[in-house]
């Protein structure tokens, strides 16, 4: 049956869509900026240090950070949004429909994972075995959008549901694997926070503000605690009250809000911060290295066969099953464009390296194995087309 699509779903993917169209823009331009004679100028801005002073409590750090630290916890604060909704009334409410994309991610994490692990074991770039894990929503869709109505429809909401859950897979082991100087005290203040904002939601508190003020506090004491601040910004989502999820709730609102700002602003401003590499020999010779090759592998190879052999499992196994209309061509050629790693995978990269050689080759690998995925991907999707299939036709 045709999945009906609901209309923040509509506005979700019509926003991802943009937003993908001017992240590659802005990857674009960063690129020959950053290799022309404007470069010095231009990584010198988003190394300038801005910040305040209030008491006891400074913060001064480069445009770069605020971006990455500040900036995409209200990335992750619409991504937690966006997987509470899918949680409650989206394709994952129901536990027979959830499953397959559920089991795709995992595929589309796990076997990347061990490939770049497998080529960086016991090595100084072990650290980045997660970087080949993630794909980027915006450019996904973006990309898939260039198709038009040639994909299905469910094909869109699988890979959607699958994105979604895979940021929630990078946001559980962004917090566990790269944590650094871990302070217990603000950890602790950051999740007394977090549970005073559960309490509230319980009490049937709905003025947004009661959540957001506390919620700037939260951010502060977990960037102080070692823990990645933008975890901050799912431990908001899943905070603020998603009551039946009408328009009339303060989740919808919220999110209806943020996704043009994230889409627009956000994700190009740190496509311009982290992307303007300097391409000398030195870093092309670096292409060669285990970890590029790890990750360009792990992209390009990895997610599909992950998420082939994972919806194939699930399928044989006869827990789930393809919505009628989507085929195993299509199931592949969305395991290809979840290849696109880019935004997720890149910040990753900046947290797992320490290194900017290493942290820029892993940048251009990321962009070479995402743009291999979205070719590749994009051709196997205009050959499966919409033609109807059924489970063992292939």
């Amino acid at each position: 049956m045709r999945k009906k699509l609901t209309a923040l779903f509509k506005e979700f993917s019509e926003s991802e869509r943009t937003g993908g169209y001017l992240l590659i823009i802005c990857t674009v331009v960063s690129l020959v900026i950053a290799n022309s004679f404007l470069a010095e100028s231009y990584l010198a801005l988003f190394k300038t240090k801005i910040g305040f002073s209030l008491g006891s409590v400074s913060m001064n750090y480069p445009v770069y950070h605020w971006i990455n630290d500040l900036l995409m916890a209200v990335f992750f604060l619409m991504v937690g949004l966006e997987i509470e909704r899918e949680l409650y009334v989206g394709e994952l409410a129901d536990f027979r429909n959830a499953l397959l994309p559920i089991l795709a991610a995992l595929g589309g994490m796990i076997v990347p994972a061990l490939i770049h692990f497998s080529f960086n074991s016991g090595t100084e770039t072990q650290s980045g075995f997660a970087i080949p894990m993630a794909t980027d929503i915006a450019f996904a869709l973006g990309m898939l959008s260039l198709l038009g109505n040639r994909v299905p429809v469910a094909i869109k909401v699988f890979l959607t549901a699958l994105a979604i859950i895979d940021d929630l897979g990078a946001i559980i082991i962004i917090a566990i694997f790269y944590a650094k100087g871990f302070s217990l005290l603000y950890f602790s203040l950051a999740i007394g926070i977090f549970i005073l904002l559960i309490i509230f939601n319980r009490i049937g508190i709905n003025n947004l503000l009661m959540y957001l003020i506390p919620g700037v506090f939260m951010w502060y004491f977990m960037h102080e605690s070692g823990v990645h601040a933008t975890i901050t910004g799912v431990l908001l989502a899943f905070a603020i009250p998603f009551r039946d999820g009408s328009k009339r709730s303060v989740s919808y609102k919220l999110q209806h809000f943020l996704h043009k700002p994230v889409a627009l602003l956000i994700i190009p401003l740190f496509a311009l911060a982290n992307t303007g590499i300097k391409i000398s020999p030195e870093l092309l010779s670096g292409l060669s290295s285990n970890n590029a090759v790890g990750i360009i592998t792990g992209l390009f190879i990895g997610k599909p066969v992950g998420i082939f052999l994972f919806t194939l499992l699930a399928v044989k196994l006869g827990w789930s099953s393809l919505p009628d209309e989507v085929g195993w061509k299509h199931v592949l050629g969305a395991g290809m464009i979840a290849g696109i790693g880019f935004t997720m995978s890149i910040f990753i990269a900046l947290l797992a390296f320490n290194e900017p050689l290493i942290i820029d080759t892993s940048k251009v690998a990321i962009l070479c194995g995402s743009i291999l995925s979205c070719i590749a991907g994009l051709v196997m999707l205009s050959v499966a087309g919409k033609k109807q299939k059924f489970i063992g036709e292939d």
